[in-house]
């Protein structure tokens, strides 16, 4: 799956369908599941740069054409995976079975020698992340807003509840999220940190994830976890809504989205005046209705307690308007703070969330693998990784 706005050239592609296909293969015209190589460099031109989608913490990304005109992604994982074939085409069939409107479908692979090639259904019309914090770009009207966040709520709910076994994705961030020319998202990159050797989840050895969306307990536990992904998606709900990146470099990430957001967040909840925390590009043309449901999603997904978040079916049934706020939020009325904050719980308190969020800074600032984004060309100021720190 293309992450960080990897579909980053000028182009358009075949409007999607109102449904999904019943089969990606049968839609792509696959009748196959593998790849050769030399079938694979063909729909490429060689590999050629000027067919270079992006490039991200995996590998490149190019954009092939099948002998039938069909438009297919290649990622190439970076080599050096030390995973044996069974292993990696048992981790594939997996994915390649996860079949959802909402998400962005594996349709087949390639192991040549020790290179690894996954191939997906190209989508059109770049990251949630470019069309939000692009300059220059039309600004996202609040109906393409929730029904970006629904779609990625739904893909998401699939993947932790749905899937057999079940799949955290570990990375949830603007820039995994794909459009169609329908600006339907659609979730990329799920299951991907499985197939990299790159994969250890320990804090001293490679951070899982993109800093700003991070959990916070994953600072001292070195676990991700379906709440991880329900924190993340908080997160980019509240880029959504704010129209702010998740932090700001330029102030030395002092103050992140998340901390900036919680206390306002509260206020707009409980006066009902959500204009403070709004997108000033949205020039107060929003849904008030809408918007306290979708401020409310973010509010309870960025909980320091992470058994006290929502799942993501929950968030789903809220932002579709198909529960009460009462449910998401466990009966407490919104604006109180022992719903945004854990002052008062016992199983993480802010002083532990507050060094959590040290220890995170500090690993960010002292990185010395800190790219301003995750392909060339990227005007992203919040896609960091952190890697062998």
């Amino acid at each position: 799956m293309m992450s960080s706005g990897e579909q980053s050239s000028q182009y358009s592609g075949p409007m999607r369908p109102p449904l999904p296909p019943p089969s990606p293969n049968l839609a792509l015209g696959f009748n196959k599941s593998t790849f050769t190589y030399d079938e694979l460099a063909s729909a490429t031109g060689g590999f050629v740069q000027s067919n270079v989608l992006g490039q991200g913490g995996f590998g490149y990304v190019h954009k092939g054409v099948l002998p039938n005109g069909k438009e297919i992604a290649v990622k190439s994982l970076k080599s050096g995976s030390g995973q044996g074939e069974r292993e990696f085409q048992a981790e594939v069939d997996i994915i390649s079975r996860v079949h959802h409107r909402h998400l962005v479908s594996l349709v087949g692979y390639c192991i040549a020698g020790g290179q690894r090639m996954l191939v997906y259904e190209f989508v059109a019309n770049k990251t949630l992340e470019h069309h939000l914090h692009g300059k220059g770009l039309p600004v996202m009207d609040w109906n393409t807003r929730l029904r970006i966040a629904l779609g990625s709520a739904k893909g998401l709910a699939y993947l932790h509840e749905d899937c057999h076994p079940r799949i955290i994705h570990r990375d949830i961030k603007a820039a995994n999220i794909l459009l169609d020319n329908n600006f339907e998202a659609m979730v990329a990159d799920f299951g991907l940190a499985k197939l990299s050797s790159d994969n250890h989840t320990h804090v001293s050895t490679r951070v899982m994830g993109t800093f700003g969306y991070l959990a916070p307990e994953y600072a001292s536990s070195g676990k991700l976890s379906e709440k991880s992904d329900v924190f993340s998606f908080g997160v980019m709900l509240l880029e959504l809504i704010t129209g702010k990146r998740p932090v700001d470099l330029t102030n030395a990430m002092e103050d992140s989205l998340v901390d900036w957001a919680r206390p306002l967040m509260a206020q707009a909840l409980q006066d009902g005046n959500y204009n403070e925390l709004a997108d000033a590009n949205l020039e107060q043309n929003y849904n008030p209705l809408e918007m306290a449901r979708m401020v409310s999603c973010a509010a309870a997904s960025i909980r320091h307690s992470a058994r006290k978040r929502p799942k993501m079916s929950q968030i789903v049934r809220a932002l579709e308007g198909d529960s009460s706020l009462e449910d998401l939020n466990e009966g407490v009325k919104p604006g109180q703070s022992s719903i945004y904050s854990s002052n008062t719980t016992s199983d993480y308190s802010q002083s532990s969330y507050n060094a959590d969020m040290k220890k995170f800074r500090q690993m960010a600032l002292g990185s010395q693998e800190f790219p301003s984004s995750e392909f060339a060309g990227s005007s992203s100021g919040d896609s960091h990784e952190l890697r062998q720190l």
